[in-house]
């Protein structure tokens, strides 16, 4: 079970071609999501997909 008393503090900075952020943006705005969730979203389905996460540990 996840722990609920973390908050989500750590920041995260990456650069992108312009064309992958605007493909990010839209694939956010079509999940209703901001990028940041859509982000996050993408990235800890992969962690537990492939081990590097227990699945529901980032709920």
């Amino acid at each position: 079970m996840a722990d609920t008393s973390e908050t989500r503090s750590a920041p995260l900075g990456l650069r992108l071609f312009p064309r992958v952020k605007a493909a990010l943006e839209d694939a956010a705005k079509a999940d209703r999501r901001s990028v940041a969730s859509y982000v996050e979203k993408l990235i800890v389905a992969d962690l537990e997909a492939n081990g590097f996460l227990d699945k529901g540990a980032a709920e």
